[in-house]
């Protein structure tokens, strides 16, 4: 598939689901934001985002060197997924977002 292409994502996003497919899983996740909005507006499906391990670790490194707010980066980053549409999102960050979230 053309990362280019957000027609083409869409439409085996469509040949998945005819084929009996549950959930859409788009990944990794933020660089595919429009196509998570692109499905949630086409499609009557769960939506799933997959914040994959390099997602993770470019912020994790970042907030390291001190270029950035670790925890900030990593709730706009999981809130940018969510806006978008997804309804699961699947990350390395769970157990530090779920723990901010509590707060």
């Amino acid at each position: 598939m053309d990362p280019a292409n957000s027609d083409e994502a869409v439409r085996e996003i469509g040949l998945d689901i005819e084929e009996g497919a549950d959930i859409i899983m788009v990944k990794p996740a933020l660089p595919y934001l429009d196509i998570i909005r692109r499905a949630r507006e086409e499609f009557d499906h769960p939506i799933a985002a997959y914040n994959v391990s390099g997602e993770f670790a470019m912020i994790k490194a970042a907030a390291q060197m001190g270029w950035l707010d670790g925890e900030r980066a990593m709730m706009e980053a999981l809130t940018a997924i969510k806006r978008a549409g997804a309804d699961i999102i699947l990350t390395y960050f769970a157990p530090e977002a779920a723990r901010l979230l509590q707060k």
